[in-house]
């Protein structure tokens, strides 16, 4: 079985217009139906507090900025309780095509001792809501809605 999931999408604006609003995490709850909100910053090795909905389960988790290479990706590790048992590498990244045109990859690779049996329950849910997010985001970012 695969311990990753990986999801894409082409969105018509710019890379800077969505680098913003995948950012500004305090906008979150306006337009975000898997991650409802995050809290913290997005630099190296700080701990972000990450509300997420999947399905009808809401989970909080404080993962820690891995990287951030800004307007190109960023990515987060956390941890199911104790590091080890069910651990995952979430990432962003932006790939410019033109200029109003960006590849979004978004995905997560998964560890862990029981990463493979969460992953047989939750999977397909997951990434269901990694598509869900892509999509309101491509929707958010090609309307240009302002961010201040």
């Amino acid at each position: 079985m695969n311990k990753h999931i990986k999801t894409e999408i082409i969105i018509n604006a710019s890379v800077k217009t969505v680098w913003e609003v995948l950012t500004n995490f305090s906008r979150y709850p306006e337009w975000n139906p898997f991650f409802q909100s995050i809290e913290g910053e997005l630099i190296t090795g700080k701990k972000l507090k990450n509300t997420m909905l999947n399905g009808t389960n809401k989970f909080v988790f404080k993962p820690v900025v891995k990287s951030v290479v800004p307007y190109q990706s960023f990515s987060w590790f956390g941890s199911l309780g104790i590091k080890g048992i069910f651990d995952g590498q979430h990432f962003f990244n932006l790939e410019e095509i033109a200029p109003a045109q960006v590849k979004l990859t978004h995905g997560e690779y998964f560890s862990g001792i029981l990463s493979g049996i969460i992953l047989k329950k939750i999977g397909n849910d997951t990434r269901a809501n990694f598509v869900k997010m892509n999509e309101a985001l491509k929707q958010r970012a090609e309307q240009h809605i302002p961010l201040s």
